[in-house]
């Protein structure tokens, strides 16, 4: 009967198309509820039979809600309302040219049913599933091949109740790659703003194969213990913009990535041109911002400023490992707060992570013109550890004008540093000898192109 009954609504719902009354239909039934404007066309999640009790399952209003918004795909699009309430419901996919707004107390909740994440193939860049070889579980909510969506809402939030999850990882008792709870692939013009993500089962926004993408007004947490949890994930992207925000998580809260040994080479979709300024970062057990180790497509154009990292094991990371080719270069990072932080700087060029036994040794990653300066930092245990690859060492590592409180009188030295090169100035406490280049070579380090922050809203 209940199959029956949604299979009606969507038929009336279709009947309303054809009768040209859908839009009338659903302002008078939202009465003083109605969002802005931002589509000609509107629909909300209650039409399609959805009950926000918490209890009730909404996988297939959601589904069916989307299907009906891609009607509307050239006429301007559709706004698709989440009302005030538990919206719980397992993986379902967006369309183009639709905004997902959630109203203030909405909470879209993901289920713990994990037949309802449905299993997927690996990204192609990476052969393998985040946690386990093989498919792995589509993310809460999905994009792929898409233009023109816009996730917002009046602060509400999307909860991806992953603790189920981060259990069975734990326990080894996954049998597939844990899920996301956005994920855009293949896509453009993306915007998400104005809403809080809890708990997700793995990373929160993960954009991949996608360009021009702006992330806005967005807060993120997880337990700071729960395993493996990242924030936001530029993957392979182009032209992506993360501003005040805040994120706290536990592995790395940005992390900017581009695929992994060969299958990201052979994809060869680099990342290039992101932005990040005024956010707010912790990564109890990881790095507040990071580079790779995922990076065999090749990552560059980088600027962040305005950033306060606080209580993290790292504050910036750079992780490569000989087989990983591609490239990291061409990153500015500046105007920057510090405080509570193990390492504050940590450059690794030797992981020994690899996703299986196939890849070339041979594929070494370049690792040029990296600029950090404007930096002030307290109860910093360790300054940095700069640890380049042997026969391939990281180039024009450049510091400029940072202050580090050094708290831990344990090691021998604020700084560690191997196979690398640069170029320092104004830096306490004192750096590593490989970093005073003479100054005819300091105009690399600084002469970077500037960036206009992307503007997609």
């Amino acid at each position: 009967m209940k199959r029956l009954w949604r299979l009606q609504v969507v038929l009336s719902w279709v009947l309303a198309v054809v009768l040209g009354s859908v839009h009338d239909h659903v302002r008078r039934q939202w009465g003083e509820q109605v969002p802005p404007e931002s589509r000609p066309h509107s629909v909300t999640i209650t039409e399609f039979g959805a009950v926000g009790d918490g209890r009730t399952l909404n996988t297939l209003p959601f589904q069916n809600a989307v299907f009906y918004a891609r009607s509307f795909a050239d006429k301007g699009g559709a706004q698709l309302y989440v009302p005030k309430g538990r919206w719980l419901t397992g993986s379902f996919n967006l369309t183009s040219h639709l905004t997902l707004f959630l109203e203030k107390d909405a909470i879209i909740v993901g289920t713990e049913e994990s037949s309802q994440w449905p299993i997927v193939e690996p990204l192609p860049s990476y052969g393998q599933g985040l946690d386990l070889p093989g498919p792995r579980h589509r993310s809460l909510i999905n994009g792929y091949n898409l233009t023109d969506v816009v996730i917002t809402g009046n602060n509400g939030l999307i909860d991806g109740q992953g603790l189920v999850w981060w259990d069975w990882l734990r326990s080894h008792e996954l049998n597939h790659s844990r899920p996301h709870l956005v994920e855009f692939l293949y896509s453009e013009e993306i915007v998400i703003s104005n809403l809080t993500f809890l708990n997700s089962p793995a990373w929160s926004i993960h954009p991949v194969y996608c360009s021009n993408v702006k992330v806005h007004n967005v807060t993120i947490k997880t337990l700071l213990d729960a395993p493996l949890t990242d924030g936001i994930v530029p993957d392979s992207c182009l032209n992506v913009c993360i501003e005040d925000s805040t994120i706290s998580v536990s592995h790395e809260a940005i992390s900017v990535k581009s695929g992994l040994d060969k299958y990201g080479i052979s994809i060869g979709r680099p990342t290039s041109d992101i932005h990040i300024s005024r956010v707010d970062l912790q990564a109890s057990s990881g790095a507040a911002l990071a580079f790779g180790s995922e990076m065999s497509g090749g990552i560059s154009g980088i600027h962040a400023d305005h950033l306060r990292i606080h209580g993290s094991d790292k504050g910036f990371s750079l992780k490569t490992t000989p087989g990983r080719g591609g490239y990291i270069k061409e990153v500015i990072i500046s105007d920057v707060e510090m405080d509570g932080i193990r390492v504050a700087i940590e450059f690794i060029g030797n992981l020994s992570s690899h996703p299986d036994d196939d890849f070339d040794p041979s594929e070494l990653p370049v690792i040029d013109q990296i600029t950090l300066k404007n930096m002030v930092g307290t109860n910093i245990s360790v300054a940095g550890i700069l640890l380049g690859i042997d026969s391939d060492p990281f180039t024009a590592i450049c510091l400029s004008n940072l202050s580090f409180s050094i708290t831990d009188s344990l090691h021998s030295s604020p700084w560690s540093c191997s196979n690398v090169s640069g170029y320092s100035e104004s830096v306490l406490p004192e750096p590593c000898s490989e970093l005073y280049a003479p100054s005819s070579n300091s105009s690399i380090c600084f002469s970077l192109p500037s960036y206009s922050a992307l503007d997609v809203a």
